[in-house]
């Protein structure tokens, strides 16, 4: 008899080798497993940092499987501005925040930057006012039993779990936010799983499915507490060290997955049909870089001799560096018109001046910039700009023509 095939399960909480120290999914074998359990997309929720989209992106979509760019948020239990070491009504709780669009990815990007910025108190955070302002875009799941709800059904406060429940889904949309069930063999799962079904019927909200994944195989249990030493800067043999209780956080496959479903049915089918709505596609074909403004509507190439020719007067002490008295100076002008020819030629000229600007302002304002290279190696042109404080005639610099 014909083996049949089980539906698509999409893992939707995966912390991969970005959540530094604590996931160890790589992101070449994350996808060759997956296409091995037959999962048409995977998602990308690391602790709080976003650093590994791109790579993320391009190694799922180099194996024809569907990226779903998101984030497992800290969110903050008062205002994330406050940073007090009082914590009587709670620590930061966890949320998963998934991109549908290209505004939700923007949105993400925002939020993820201003709980460095702004929310940073041993962990970054945002809050929920600042999520109402970046909601657009995005879908929210509850997260493990760190996450607000989860945390109120296992304090036995239904109550707070539904009125937690309500106010997310009033911040992302009641279409848009699902409670998240989870069971890795935890006591406080299976309580927070419990509740949730009572939950979801006073809210309306429905359930997923995820397994909270921090490694491929559960064989990778054992590495993965290593990895977790390392973090906590403690030793295997420490009875008190940090460590998951169960081998249970691995990508598991439907099948394995299966007895939730029994219990929440639709659970994970959901997945793919959140998968679905997650659409968001990186432009890598498009430049994304500022245009520089020559002041007085000069154009781009004359506003860099001008501020070419300053640089040569203060770097070399060449009183016209356009009407050159000797050979030393006859030289330096010569490589300055051979190199603004290559930046001509090459469209490099608006980022020369892109450049020149932020680090003129990091000088103005005693910002440190390191002696500098970049793509313009051996250049006078950088040199003289202040971009670099390298003379590539001193030291017998070839330009390299990019």
């Amino acid at each position: 008899m014909a083996r049949v095939k089980s539906k698509p399960f999409v893992h939707l909480h995966v912390h991969t080798k970005f959540s530094l120290l604590d996931g160890c999914c790589h992101l070449e074998p994350l996808m060759d497993a997956a296409l091995r359990h037959r999962m048409p997309a995977v998602a990308m929720t690391d602790h709080g940092v976003m650093y590994g989209a791109v790579d993320f992106y391009k190694a799922a979509e180099a194996k024809g499987v569907q990226p779903i760019i998101g984030c497992e948020v800290y969110v903050a239990p008062r205002s994330r501005l406050d940073k007090q070491s009082d914590r009587s009504d709670g620590d930061n709780r966890h949320l998963v925040l998934l991109a549908t669009d290209s505004v939700g990815y923007h949105n993400l990007v925002h939020l993820v930057s201003k709980a460095h910025l702004e929310g940073f108190y041993y962990k970054p955070r945002i809050d929920k006012d600042l999520l109402s302002e970046h909601a657009e875009g995005l879908i929210g799941l509850s997260a493990c039993v760190k996450g607000e709800v989860a945390r109120r059904l296992i304090d036995d406060d239904p109550k707070g779990a539904i009125e937690t429940a309500s106010l997310y889904a009033d911040i992302l949309g009641r279409d848009r936010f699902f409670l998240e069930v989870q069971d890795h063999g935890l006591p406080e799962q299976k309580k927070a799983n419990a509740g949730m079904q009572a939950v979801s019927q006073a809210t309306g909200l429905p359930i997923v499915a995820t397994n909270d994944v921090h490694y491929l195989e559960k064989a990778h249990a054992s590495a993965h507490e290593v990895l977790l030493c390392l973090q906590t800067q403690t030793v295997m043999s420490d009875p008190k060290r940090m460590r998951y209780r169960t081998d249970e956080f691995y990508l598991r496959t439907r099948e394995e997955m299966e007895f939730l479903e029994k219990e929440f049915p639709g659970c994970l089918d959901r997945t793919l049909a959140i998968s679905e709505q997650c659409q968001f596609e990186m432009d890598f074909h498009q430049l994304h870089f500022p245009v520089f403004e020559a002041p007085g509507g000069k154009k781009q190439s004359e506003y860099l001799v001008e501020l070419a020719v300053q640089g040569i007067r203060r770097r070399y002490g060449v009183a016209d560096p356009a009407h050159p008295k000797n050979e030393r100076e006859q030289t330096i002008w010569k490589r300055f018109l051979d190199e603004k020819a290559v930046i001509e030629k090459t469209g490099f000229v608006n980022y020369f001046l892109v450049v020149w600007d932020f680090i003129r302002f990091a000088h103005d304002r005693k910002i440190p910039v390191g002696p500098g290279r970049g793509s313009g190696g051996g250049s006078l042109v950088a040199y003289v700009l202040g971009i670099t404080a390298i003379d590539p005639l001193r030291y017998g610099l070839i330009f390299e023509r990019f």
